[in-house]
């Protein structure tokens, strides 16, 4: 063995023992690994960077923006709204279709995307049936990676063996080649976790984690501060004396103790064939046009004095109206005081805070009071949250001021959401049309995911490009990037060679059936200790040695690597998604153990029996 194989296999167990032991984060193991064999001259750097250049690897990237678009609109979570309407009073009823549906979804986007969307909706449903959460989270887990095998989109490992195959001048994998062992997978899956649900699964009332902390949304400010009861609409009339005015010289604040909102009124830009509005933000530079309608926030006796002085029409809001506070580009945030802020002791209207930060002060918390009428004259003290209303983008400007104030909750998250409100039926046709794309081959597969994550974010199912980068998993892009230059190392030096050598030699008198025998097992548990990208990264260029070798269809042997790396049940740190349901669960190591390792025999048995009769020798 030369040096250069020894160095490679040396690299190599280091990193799986990194990714074993989970001590260091898996794309810093990656990218120590690549730096590794650049350093020792086994790859040169444009080797050792070409992964990043991979098309997988910008696939991926892109189904991650898809998948925030579905979360965004709310289009995935409909389904999980439906679960209980379907189920009526029957528990079992209610655990398979959650099972299905979850594997419905996680066939069209990652396993880890598909449990974080449906998690909080889990224990939502679990808790109002009165059960612990903890009796749902891993089966959830466990279908989710079973979803992986059931389009070549649902999971890394797909891309990456049809990837494989396509390199060595193979035929790639279509879109719904491998669907018939994930359906396979998925009734036997969800069989056995029916059968042991109350047997087997943790049932015990533990201590559930579920993410919830604490997070004001825009809806409950509004409830706490009683919004809705204290919003009017205004009409301007031709002839008003209003017409023509700026806020800033109205005063309202000052004369009327009253908030001007926000500003509906017509389109004057182009010709106008049908009647058009828009909402404006209402800052002291708005001047008032007629026909406008004001939404305003004050005291009802304050709110018609100010219409009369000025011969404006009182109008009814219209059910929901007091929602639209809340819209793509307007929003409402509460926002607390530092210790050391210099607005302590300073009165509302000697802030200058629409001013400076063009945001209104609506309200004022102070222990639980919600003051909201003749606010001018408040001084604010340490421990008072103020209520602002404005656009999205000035209240996300305020968020990173931290020396005066903090906003509380997450106003970015807000923002996405409302801005994709109403958009579920966009975000479902994009889907579609993606998938269609893949289907008929219209062009390469990541180029039409790359259709429909730009689609997702030009038709406001994601409220920006930043909105779209902040759902791209970064890790899971470099660490996908950095492993599949392993390949490259272990091909320029002869250890895939060697690699299935050793398998051929240990199992090739069984014939190609006994080889792939043993390229799934060696798959299947090197997969319940590091990532199965990783997994599929590392063993399916071996697997297509062997195949070589042997004289076999590479294909039966790149499945077999595919859905082995998608078994991950037998420990926490085999997948994500178990990671997760771990915490949010209440589960320990062993509970992965005694109830993985039976759907882990299973599953073997039935792949090894299946991938053979639906994928030849």
């Amino acid at each position: 063995m030369d040096v250069q194989l020894t160095l490679t296999f040396l690299i190599l167990g280091i990193t799986i023992l990194a990714f074993i032991t989970n001590k260091v984060r898996v794309d810093l193991v990656a990218m120590l690994s690549l730096l590794a064999f650049v350093i020792t001259g086994i790859l040169t750097p444009v080797e050792a960077l070409a992964g990043f250049s991979n098309s997988v690897v910008l696939m991926i990237a892109g189904l991650f923006i898809v998948g925030a678009g579905l979360l965004r609109t709310g289009l995935a979570g409909m389904a999980g709204q439906l679960l209980l309407k379907w189920s009526g009073n029957s528990e079992l009823k209610l655990f398979t279709l959650l099972l299905i549906i979850v594997g419905s979804v996680g066939a069209f986007m990652s396993n880890t995307g598909t449990v974080a969307l449906m998690m909080p909706i889990v224990v939502s449903i679990a808790i109002s049936i009165k059960e612990s959460p903890s009796k749902f989270l891993l089966p959830l887990s466990y279908v989710a990676s079973l979803s992986g095998l059931m389009t070549l989109i649902a999971s890394p490992t797909n891309l990456i063996v049809s990837q494989l195959l396509v390199d060595r001048g193979y035929k790639k994998l279509s879109f719904f080649e491998i669907t018939p062992i994930g359906i396979v997978g998925m009734l036997v899956g969800i069989t056995y976790l029916v059968i042991i649900r109350n047997r087997l699964l943790p049932n015990d009332k533990r201590e559930i984690q579920t993410g919830s902390s604490y997070t004001l949304s825009p809806k409950k400010i509004m409830r706490q501060y009683d919004l809705n009861n204290h919003l009017f609409k205004i009409f301007v009339p031709e002839g008003s004396s209003i017409i023509n005015a700026s806020l800033a010289e109205l005063k309202l604040p000052a004369k009327y103790s009253l908030c001007m909102m926000k500003i509906h009124r017509k389109s004057l830009e182009g010709i106008n064939l049908l009647p058009m509005t828009y909402q404006e933000m209402a800052g002291p530079t708005s001047v008032i046009h007629a026909k406008d309608e004001l939404y305003v926030q004050g005291d009802e006796e304050n709110v018609h004095h100010f219409a009369d002085a000025y011969g404006l029409e009182m109008q009814e809001l219209a059910e929901g109206e007091a929602d639209e506070l809340v819209s793509k580009h307007l929003g409402i945030a509460e926002v607390l005081l530092t210790p050391n802020s210099s607005f302590i002791n300073e009165t509302v209207s000697s802030l200058g805070f629409r001013e400076k930060y063009n945001l209104n002060i609506i309200g004022i918390n102070r222990r639980g009071g919600y003051q909201m009428q003749n606010m001018v004259e408040h001084r604010l003290r340490f421990g008072d949250a103020i209520l602002v209303q404005g656009a999205w983008d000035e209240i996300l400007l305020l968020a990173k001021e931290t020396q005066d104030v903090v906003v509380v909750g997450q106003p970015r998250e807000h923002a996405s959401v409302a801005a994709a409100t109403g958009k579920a039926g966009v975000a479902g046709v994009i889907m579609l049309a993606m998938i269609m794309l893949m289907v008929f081959e219209v062009f390469p597969a990541v180029i039409s995911v790359m259709i429909g994550a730009v689609l997702m974010i030009l038709t406001g199912c994601l409220r920006n490009m930043e909105d779209a980068y902040n759902h791209i998993n970064f890790e899971s892009i470099v660490l996908v990037a950095a492993m599949l230059p392993m390949a490259t190392a272990l091909e320029k030096t002869g250890g895939m060679v060697l690699l299935s050598d050793i398998i051929i030699h240990a199992l090739g008198s069984y014939g190609a059936y006994g080889v792939l025998i043993g390229v799934y097992v060696v798959t299947a548990v090197f997969g319940q200790f590091i990532s199965n990208t990783a997994t599929a990264v590392l063993f399916a260029p071996i697997a297509m040695s062997a195949a070589i070798a042997m004289d076999a269809n590479p294909t039966t042997f790149m499945i077999a690597v595919a859905v082995a790396a998608s078994m991950a049940f037998a420990t926490p740190i085999a997948s994500p998604t178990n990671s997760l349901v771990m915490t949010a669960g209440g589960y320990k190591f062993m509970d992965f153990v005694r109830i993985g390792i039976p759907l882990q025999v299973i599953m073997f048995i039935v792949m090894v029996l299946i991938i053979p009769l639906l994928f030849p020798f």
